[in-house]
């Protein structure tokens, strides 16, 4: 059995996952697109049509989304779906949704496959900033502190490496944005 509390992880650990509030319930979109939210004690999920037939037929108490004659998402009841099960299907609605170049670079960073130039801060960090684009020491110089470490991922240990390692480069993180 998960939570909302699972489905909210699931999701913002996905880059370029964001939480907005969609009727009191929150929801996660990628690039402007909803790609999960949360309806009391259910998910729904934005997926292709072929799998919420999947979903559908093997999760009890799942339903399809339809809008008029399309096959939209998925409805999962939370308690149907054990944490890793409902982590790989809000991985994959964000896929569905995800923008190509972003989905690519997320691929290439899980696969371990991403082109990285960084010094040895951790697979973790590492996938999570070559996810985000950022492979290079020149990258992560435009970005400051505050944005690596809300990146899921990357820590205080992972930002001092690469403060180090800017400093020997003659580079420092972007300044922190006013609020």
């Amino acid at each position: 059995m998960t939570t909302t509390a699972q489905l909210r992880r699931a999701a913002l650990d996905l880059p370029g996952a964001e939480e907005e509030a969609r009727g009191g319930m929150p929801a996660f979109s990628v690039r402007g697109t909803i790609f999960a939210s949360a309806h009391g004690d259910e998910a729904e999920l934005r997926l292709p049509a072929d799998v919420v037939r999947e979903v559908a037929r093997i999760r009890p108490g799942s339903t399809p989304i339809t809008r008029g004659p399309f096959v939209t998402g998925v409805r999962v009841p939370l308690a149907a779906v054990n944490g890793q099960e409902l982590n790989a299907l809000v991985a994959r609605a964000w896929r569905h949704c995800a923008p190509a170049g972003l989905g690519e670079r997320y691929d290439a960073a899980i696969a371990g496959t991403a082109p990285v130039d960084l010094p040895a801060i951790g697979k973790p960090a590492t996938r999570a900033l070559a996810a985000a684009g950022i492979t290079t020491l020149d990258q992560v110089a435009t970005r400051s502190e505050a944005e690596l470490l809300a990146m899921h991922g990357v820590g205080p240990k992972a930002v001092r490496i690469l403060g180090d390692a800017l400093a020997e480069r003659g580079l420092s993180f972007a300044p922190s944005p006013v609020t």
